[in-house]
């Protein structure tokens, strides 16, 4: 297998500087044109920067691994054909960090020069929002493996090239409303701390919407809207604390989350609070005792500490750990899942052996319903362009004494019980009360 990467910033964590170089070597260089007979795919994820360590370089792990071991036919059934419908799978691996108009360029330069015949990627809703009117356009199958943003099929109403194989902020958010409300009914007050883009806009407005349609009588008490990557949070944690909250939403993740965590910590911002991260199972092997005992974590889906048991997981998680020596958190269940998918509708329409065309892979991934690590991912929205799974919520241990920390009293909600319908804008259906939603 053959790969480029390229990375435009210093990264700013050491693991991420190790594990890149890591990557640099095994992955080697590009060749200049796509006829080789090979199915190239473009990755693209943080590989510097603060998003790198906590979400972009395990999301890169997943996919070397993921890629390596299709290649060598090492996948469990029903992954089992080597590569791509037969054919040797080659990575082109790119770094997401450096802004939403870079990597629109980065994103024509992997259609037009490099001639990928696919390309998965994207953490940043900002960079979602930029690229989905590029993927239509220049015509290559597009899966977004990670970016939250409700606004995606807004940008492209009627997607053709274009798929999202993971979940949006609604969803999260409407089950972490849920979740609370069950776990912490004595709940009235609420405050929230988010980053001032499109993802922690989103993630908050449904949330507080969902919260008070569940629990009328909540009300909120502080609004704190810090930059993306602001890294110290001095002025945001004094405010929150005069406002004296009973639950503290946030949907900060990597860097940022950490941060916000450990100086929130340090001045006493979580005593006697409640805190809902719903990004926060990425930070469970560094929390350790820095952050509260019952402190909700989610993890954007049935991913990480949240996934089930199966025979793709019961291979993965392990080939992960052996591999890169840490648990796989959700962006990596998440680049895995997206590869699989894009296998799996390749090898649907495709004559066995062929390479598979655009048209016969966006054909093939439109309303499929096909396995994971994850568990079953059903393309079910928008169209069949949009993913529909459960999203999972628990409270965060960590026992000292062992050094290890675990997820207590775990709740799942279906799909269909924090999903909006096809043509329903998510705030209506809030407003609405949730009408069709299907909960155990």
């Amino acid at each position: 297998m053959q790969s480029k990467l390229c990375i435009s910033h210093p990264v700013l964590r050491v693991s991420a500087i190790a594990t890149t170089l890591a990557l640099t070597a095994a992955l080697g260089t590009s060749a200049i044109a796509a006829d080789n007979g090979k199915y190239r795919i473009g990755v693209v994820t943080f590989l510097s920067g603060a998003a790198a360590g906590p979400f972009g370089v395990p999301a890169a792990n997943s996919a070397k691994l993921i890629v390596e071991a299709l290649n060598n036919g090492k996948v469990p059934a029903p992954y089992a054909k080597k590569g791509i419908n037969g054919l040797e799978i080659e990575m082109v691996l790119l770094d997401e960090n450096g802004g939403a108009t870079k990597q629109t360029e980065e994103f024509r330069n992997l259609v037009q020069r490099q001639k990928v015949d696919a390309v998965i990627g994207y953490i940043s809703s900002g960079d979602c929002l930029a690229i989905a009117p590029a993927a239509e356009e220049l015509g290559v199958p597009t899966i977004f493996f990670d970016c939250g943003t409700s606004k995606v099929f807004e940008v492209v109403k009627n997607p053709k090239y274009l798929f999202r194989t993971g979940l949006d902020a609604v969803v999260d958010n409407i089950a972490a409303a849920h979740y609370v409300a069950e776990a912490r009914p004595n709940v009235k007050t609420i405050a929230s701390i988010q980053q001032n883009y499109a993802w922690g806009q989103e993630s908050w407005a449904d949330f507080a919407l969902a919260f008070s349609r569940i629990k009328p009588e909540s009300k909120v008490v502080s609004e704190q809207w810090p930059k993306l990557g602001q890294g110290q949070y001095g002025a945001e944690i004094s405010a929150l604390s005069v406002s004296n909250p009973d639950l503290i939403h946030s949907s900060f993740w990597g860097g940022d989350m950490e941060a916000l965590m450990l100086q929130g910590g340090a001045r006493g911002l979580f005593d006697k609070k409640t805190v809902v991260l719903t990004a926060g199972e990425t930070g469970m092997e560094h929390f350790k005792g820095q952050v509260a005992n019952g402190t909700i974590l989610g993890g954007r889906g049935p991913f990480g500490a949240f996934s089930p048991k199966n025979a793709l997981n019961d291979w993965f998680r392990p080939a992960f750990i052996a591999q890169f020596k840490e648990s796989p958190t959700y962006p990596a269940y998440k680049m895995v899942q997206a590869i699989l998918g894009l296998k799996a509708a390749a090898e649907k329409s495709a004559k066995a052996g062929a390479m598979p065309t655009a048209d016969q892979v966006v054909q093939g991934l439109a309303g499929l319903s096909y396995e994971a690590p994850s568990g079953t991912v059903n393309m079910a929205r928008t169209k069949g362009h949009q993913a529909v799974q459960s999203v999972s919520f628990g409270e965060y241990q960590f026992d000292a004494k062992s050094g290890t920390a675990t997820l207590t009293k775990v709740k799942t909600y279906a799909g269909e019980c924090v999903m909006p319908p096809d043509g329903t804008a998510p705030a209506d259906w809030i407003k609405a009360g949730f009408p069709g939603a299907k909960c155990s």
